[in-house]
């Protein structure tokens, strides 16, 4: 599962951070470290990932922009209090994974890494809660662990960049096993979070990913057996309606259109025709110019 805009889903490039002179001091852990209240860490890894795009070749990106960024947020990430460096982790170690020349080991390393990353946010996510006098999240459903922390701003970008590194650290272990660990219910259900903080968020993104699952999870009985064709278009249909520029909610309700009848094969054909005549975003340019090259590959398929 992918998320390229954002990444992969539409991303929302963050402004640099003002950072003020107060110090807030870190001593917790060995490697804890003391950081201003506006981490510079963070704005610096920052300005390497909004350069992301840079030394590209076609729809590959070079590896040094995207490699400083994942430094910055790794050292960052260092303070046991910050989900911003943790998400914003996950979010880079994503991009790294799936758009620069890795090898099958290094991206099932990066991939695994990024989940972690987006895991321990939303652990922090959660501290914070409780501190707040909310419940564990543990066997609570979506939309009550929402409602416990939807005035956190890091709650929706934490849920959403680890149901993405979920996503694609299961396509990278393989789809059967990582549904008998259980990884399709946590991208399931941080989708559904995503979905009840802001349905909006990241174009769409929270529909886009539940809608994704639904389309590529296999279906087990008794692991996946909620799985359903017709809620991958239902969702994905709402990310299209909440974004109909977004390529990658274009292009995955195109694929989860081309498994169906004749009809609905004829919608994914110009679906995907109207992306390959679309004009790449400049602030997301690999990702795009590689939806397009997935669009080319599917139609040379489908009008076989």
């Amino acid at each position: 599962m992918t998320n390229k805009r954002s990444a992969a889903p539409a991303v929302v490039l963050p402004l640099l951070l003002l950072f003020t002179a107060a110090f807030q001091q870190k001593t917790e852990g060995p490697n804890a470290i003391s950081l201003p209240a506006g981490n510079p860490l963070i704005a610096a890894a920052d300005t390497h990932y909004v350069r992301r795009q840079e030394g590209r070749a076609g729809a590959v990106a070079g590896p040094r922009e995207i490699g400083l960024a994942v430094a910055g947020y790794d050292r960052a990430a260092q303070a046991p209090d910050s989900a911003e460096a943790r998400w914003k982790l996950a979010r880079a170690l994503y991009f790294q994974g799936a758009y620069t020349e890795q090898d099958d080991d290094s991206q099932r390393a990066i991939f695994d890494k990024a989940r972690r990353a987006g895991d321990e946010a939303i652990h922090i996510v959660e501290r914070r809660a409780v501190s707040r006098g909310a419940p564990p999240f543990d066997g609570r459903s979506p939309e009550e662990v929402s409602a416990s922390v939807r005035s956190d701003i890091d709650a929706a970008p934490a849920f959403f960049w680890a149901s993405v590194a979920w996503g694609r650290w299961a396509l990278a272990f393989g789809k059967i096993q990582a549904a008998k660990t259980g990884a399709a219910e946590k991208i399931r259900d941080y989708a559904r979070t995503v979905i009840s903080l802001d349905p909006d968020f990241e174009e769409g993104g929270g529909y886009r990913i539940l809608g994704r699952l639904h389309n590529q999870a296999p279906w087990i009985p008794f692991l996946t057996g909620w799985v359903s064709r017709g809620q991958a278009l239902e969702n994905l249909r709402k990310a299209v309606a909440i974004n109909g520029r977004n390529f990658v909610n274009r292009h995955f309700l195109a694929e989860a259109l081309a498994e169906g009848d004749a009809a609905d094969r004829s919608e994914a054909i110009r679906i995907e025709e109207s992306l390959v005549a679309d004009g790449p975003s400049p602030g997301h340019l690999v990702e795009e110019l590689a939806i397009q090259e997935e669009a080319r590959k599917n139609l040379a398929r489908w009008k076989k």
